[in-house]
């Protein structure tokens, strides 16, 4: 144990004597610095604090434009699976309505083939037709529509400018 406190002892010793050159050091060193050196190294670390905070501004500047970015972004993505579910829709219901059709049709070819002319299925057979006629129109509109959406701001931007 006296071992301990005896080692503990000369280690304090030792770092006051360390601290002491280091105290003689610096005192040293400022009394080398002559009054020029000391306004160089002052302008020096003035330069670097400007550099810095020009630094700092930039970086608030991006992340600015970043954020701006992003939001433009998640809301063209929404818009996006806005438009997709509206096309989703009008894809489901032109496959419903050619099902349909076809189903009309297979009919009115075994109905010619057996010689028996269907008045029912003709006009089932028409208004199949008119529903893959209005539905291919509706989804021609809709697409027509999504690309005046897109052309309009060209447009105008090409107008003010």
């Amino acid at each position: 144990m006296s071992d301990i406190t005896e080692l503990e002892q000369r280690i304090t010793a030792a770092l006051a004597r360390i601290g002491g050159c280091l105290d003689g050091l610096a005192a040293a060193d400022r009394g080398k610095l002559d009054k020029a050196e000391i306004a160089k190294l002052r302008e020096a670390l003035d330069a670097e604090k400007t550099a810095n905070s020009q630094l700092e501004e930039r970086v608030v500047s991006i992340k600015d434009k970043q954020v701006t970015l992003v939001e433009t972004l998640e809301c063209e993505v929404a818009k996006l699976r806005d438009d997709y579910g509206r096309h989703s829709a009008e894809v489901q219901n032109l496959k419903r309505v050619n099902a349909k059709l076809r189903k009309n049709n297979r009919a009115l070819r075994e109905a010619n083939t057996q010689g028996v002319g269907d008045t029912g299925l003709i006009n089932s057979g028409m208004d199949a037709e008119l529903d893959a006629l209005r539905v291919s129109r509706d989804s021609d509109r809709a697409e027509l529509d999504a690309i005046l959406v897109e052309l309009t701001p060209l447009v105008e931007g090409g107008a003010n400018a």
